[in-house]
């Protein structure tokens, strides 16, 4: 087990028990359990992975978890307290070819996801192919070593653009971005992937498990890679004008990170096989309020400039969720407010911020 102080000193303790007292129904799922961890060292899988070795340290779980990853020594560089032998082992390699860990496994969390915008822009088949290939590795993987369940994190862009006169977004509309669509090769590539999951289930039945992710907010969420929330603090927190390029009317929702991995396990531990869930908050906020919230929350005397004039008569960009599935068949709910995520989340930043700044002893 961990050692206490350790614990302790961990910026994300507050949440992490938090996510361990939620969960007290299920963790004995896992006890004695080996998982097999796709994505554990981006944000999402991040947070899934902490919450996990969090579980483990304080339930006595004797949970063992293999992540694959494409360079393990900067993945245990950035992490070390998660990089723990007989609890985390990193495996190199590849999502689309990487070779088969040895002996039995119990769950498979497929987290590994490709946004990089400036791919899909110029090389689309390329993003489509390696969600494509990677969940066909994975799922071939799942069977071959027995495993009970598998976990895949698919995308709310699965639905194509939302369309304005629909507040919220339900699993069972039958939306998708048109085929013609190069640009939207990250979605194409996410329906494809459900689809095998889905076929998994029927031919093998594998247990696939679908979480649809939509946004969120909370620590180790990158402040400058083109999320509106996290530049926006970024910005607050830097003491300038927070800036919206664009005219300030979409409308978003906001899930926080601890909710978010609480979720995440009760869909891979409770949900119906080769059913979607949404993941994400159905509390819509517009951009600009969004822009301001971040700003009281921060610093009231802060200014917030926007870019562009709304156009007279056109309705605002919507991607928000219908969560009633989730809510109604997982009894999920958000615990955090958008503010409090605010809140977490630029505290976080303050106190590692504070941490990489002190010399060593």
């Amino acid at each position: 087990m961990g050692d206490a102080a350790d614990r302790r000193s961990n910026p994300l303790a507050a949440d992490l028990d938090n996510v361990l007292e939620r969960g007290r129904g299920l963790w004995d799922d896992l006890r004695g359990c080996r998982l097999f961890i796709t994505g554990g060292t981006g944000f999402v899988g991040g947070w899934v992975l902490e919450s996990l070795v969090w579980a483990n340290d304080a339930l006595d779980l004797g949970v063992e978890a293999v992540v694959l990853s494409r360079d393990p020594a900067r993945a245990a560089a950035r992490a070390p307290h998660l990089a723990r032998e007989g609890v985390v082992t990193l495996l190199e390699g590849d999502i689309r070819s990487f070779r088969f860990p040895e002996g039995p496994f119990t769950h498979v969390l497929h987290m590994a996801t490709e946004t990089n915008t400036e791919a899909s822009a110029h090389k689309p088949s390329l993003e489509f192919d390696t969600a494509v290939e990677g969940t066909r590795r994975v799922l071939d993987f799942a069977t071959s070593r027995g495993v009970r369940s598998v976990l895949y994190t698919s995308s709310g862009a699965v639905y194509g653009r939302q369309p304005a006169e629909c507040a919220r977004v339900s699993e069972d509309l039958p939306m998708a971005p048109p085929p013609q669509d190069a640009t939207a090769a990250y979605a194409h590539g996410k329906r494809a992937a459900e689809f095998l999951c889905c076929a998994a289930h029927q031919e093998s039945g594998l247990e696939t498990k679908i979480a649809r992710l939509f946004a969120f907010v909370g620590p180790h969420l990158p402040m400058d890679a083109g999320y509106a929330v996290g530049n926006f603090i970024r910005d607050a927190m830097a003491g300038e004008t927070i800036r919206i390029t664009g005219d300030g009317t979409p409308m978003r929702s906001y899930l926080y990170a601890a909710d978010l991995a609480w979720w995440l396990w009760t869909v891979l531990l409770r949900g119906a096989p080769a059913r979607p869930y949404n993941v994400g908050s159905d509390k819509e906020v517009s951009i600009l309020d969004l822009a301001e919230t971040v700003g009281r929350v921060i610093d009231p005397a802060l200014r917030v400039d926007v870019a562009q004039r709304p156009t007279s008569g056109v309705l605002p960009q919507r991607y928000v969720p219908d969560t009633s599935r989730a809510a109604e068949e997982l009894g999920l709910a958000a615990a955090v407010t958008l503010e409090d995520g605010i809140r977490r989340t630029a505290a976080w930043r303050t106190m590692t911020a504070s941490a990489e700044r002190k010399p060593p002893e």
